[in-house]
């Protein structure tokens, strides 16, 4: 099972992640500061990070983007109940997803299997006997079988959501695919019907493979339908 590092304060929270976390077999390190977490990704090594959004040293935000500054690791925030400005600034810094607390054990499972298959696409797809071409789609390079994407030669540091999102989107060049197919397409729960987790995923992308967020080449948004891979 998956090695996944929480960091969350409040010791009730922490105490019932990680029994229910370990009761479904995974391996878990518990931190209760932001700077405690941090210090934590070089010698535990996860997976994945569970990361709660009010810490008591250094925001949840400031840890989510010290992150992704350096790794592409699956993260999911923890956040209480009715805190959507929080959830929009947490998924702005660079989170795959999100829980509402208190959440139950099958819940986090959920999730986090749903974020470990975006972490790795191409294996949740099916096995590929024979890896294609590279595709090239302007300034993009896409490698489905190698799980890379560049631009201009240069490698793109993808998120999981990120990547996957790309992936899907490019399979299928000038077809619109609605919030709600993203979402049970990418992320794996449409019975959240949660918006927000597309299009904060879709700016954080664009700030990557686009040459100008405003005038969107590749991830192109059809207005009251949804969004389009070009046509570049």
């Amino acid at each position: 099972m998956s090695r996944v590092l929480l960091i969350e304060d409040d010791r009730a929270v922490r105490e019932g992640v990680t029994l229910a976390l370990r009761r479904r077999g995974h391996e878990v390190e518990a931190a209760p500061t932001g700077d405690a977490g941090l210090a934590a990704l070089e010698t535990f090594r996860p997976d994945l990070v569970l990361l709660d959004l009010m810490l008591p040293d250094r925001s949840g935000f400031e840890v989510c983007r010290r992150i992704r500054a350096t790794q592409q690791l699956p993260i999911i925030m923890l956040t209480a109940r009715g805190d959507d400005i929080d959830v929009v600034l947490g998924l702005e810094a660079g989170a795959d997803d999100y829980i509402v607390k208190p959440a139950r054990g099958e819940v986090l499972e959920a999730r986090i299997r749903a974020v470990l298959r975006r972490a790795a696409p191409a294996a949740a797809e099916g096995p590929v006997a024979t890896p294609p071409d590279a595709e090239i789609h302007g300034d993009l390079v896409i490698d489905r079988g190698g799980l890379l994407v560049s631009k201009h030669g240069a490698d793109l540091s993808l998120a999981p959501s990120e990547l996957k999102l790309l992936l899907y989107l490019s399979a299928a060049p000038g077809r619109v695919f609605s919030r709600q197919q993203l979402l049970e397409h990418v992320w794996e729960h449409s019975y959240y019907g949660d918006a927000r987790l597309v299009d904060a995923c879709v700016m954080r992308l664009r700030t990557k493979v686009e040459d100008s967020s405003r005038s969107p080449r590749y991830v192109q948004t059809v207005r009251g339908f949804g969004y389009r891979f070009g046509p570049v």
